[in-house]
């Protein structure tokens, strides 16, 4: 079966092919990143008109890319929700749009349900081992997800403000580093200067699944201001400083995902762990979970499919046996539990 998945909830126009839910025959991203680098962040009316102008040459692209006519295509699938209204829109329009033209069926996805699935792609013939814990840790989105069987979740942890990959940006931006902030953070972080007093909380360490980093941003804030007055100029200038403020609060954020994942494992007995969303593509997040979960086997996939893109859209929609209607909406604020679990194979 051939999928053609669409995906814009955020600031990626992403469109791929995928065979039978994990043999990827193209993975088209059309990356908004140099757009809003100059406003240090996601301007959602800006990112839908980027996908506007970007969707009909990514689909082009991903077509041609799979030596596949759209003809060819099984079922169009592509994101609803959760996501930014606008962008949503683009995507699902398009969706709508082929599988009127072209009598196909149409899927609704779940953006947060799609990043479980990246692990479908990362590994030939995947067998899931339920129940599992999957980690969901993105710039819009931070949870903990009990995922029993296909499309029965539930939903352990989750942040109460501000989700990991936001956190990142802002830290980024207080040192004076380009967006986003999570590729930056790991460039430049480094334990070389030795300053005890830049150590940075962690928040919810000790306490249940939950997850706040807000509390993080403002100490960090805070940090760099005091390093600023105590050196006499603004803490951007001197290269040494920023790389150990980025190494302490890169080593704050990995260290509470990781224990957070490690703790839900042990409380709901999972067999098997799965971590998705754009922050998984952290090279010190992925050693400190490969390094502390070792009682369960952990599927990290490779930082290409932890970012948004349309091959973990198609991978899902392999294990869905509804369609919906022409009359699909977007959802921005879909919850990964609102899935009913007869949806699916």
């Amino acid at each position: 079966m051939i999928i053609l998945g669409i995906e814009t909830s955020c600031d990626e126009t992403a469109i791929s092919i995928v065979e039978n839910g994990s043999k990827l025959l193209s993975n088209v991203i059309r990356s908004q990143v140099e757009i809003h680098a100059q406003y240090g962040g996601i301007v959602p009316e800006v990112a839908s008109r980027a996908h506007v102008a970007a969707i009909i040459p990514a689909l082009q692209q991903a077509l041609n890319n799979a030596n596949v006519k759209i003809e060819e295509v099984d079922k169009i699938a592509v994101t609803f929700g959760p996501g930014l209204a606008g962008s949503l829109l683009v995507g699902v329009n398009l969706a709508k749009t082929l599988a009127y033209i072209y009598k196909k069926p149409l899927l609704g996805i779940n953006h947060i349900e799609a990043h479980i699935y990246s692990s479908w792609l990362e590994k030939d013939n995947f067998v899931p081992r339920f129940p599992l814990i999957s980690m969901v840790a993105s710039g819009g989105h931070t949870e903990l997800i009990l995922m029993r069987e296909h499309g029965d979740y539930e939903i352990l942890g989750q942040t109460k403000d501000d989700a990991a990959g936001e956190a990142f940006d802002k830290a980024a931006r207080v040192l004076g580093l380009s967006y986003p902030g999570g590729p930056e953070i790991q460039k430049y972080a480094s334990n070389e200067l030795d300053v005890s007093d830049l150590i940075m909380p962690r928040p919810l360490l000790r306490e249940g699944l939950d997850f706040s980093f807000s509390g993080l941003k403002t100490a960090f804030l805070n940090k760099s201001r005091s390093k600023s007055a105590e050196i006499g100029f603004d803490i951007s200038q001197d290269t040494k400083i920023v790389s150990r403020l980025a190494w302490e609060f890169q080593e704050a954020i990995t260290e509470v995902l990781a224990t957070k994942i490690d703790r839900a494992i042990k409380f709901s007995g999972a067999k098997m762990a799965i971590v998705g969303g754009g922050v998984a593509a952290n090279a010190r997040l992925r050693e400190r979970i490969e390094n502390q979960v070792t009682q369960v086997p952990v599927v990290i996939p490779r930082p290409g499919l932890c970012i948004d893109n349309g091959a973990m859209i198609a991978a899902c929609a392999y294990f869905k046996k509804y369609e919906h209607k022409i009359d699909l909406d977007v959802n921005p604020g879909l919850s990964i539990e609102d899935n009913p679990v007869i949806d699916y194979l």
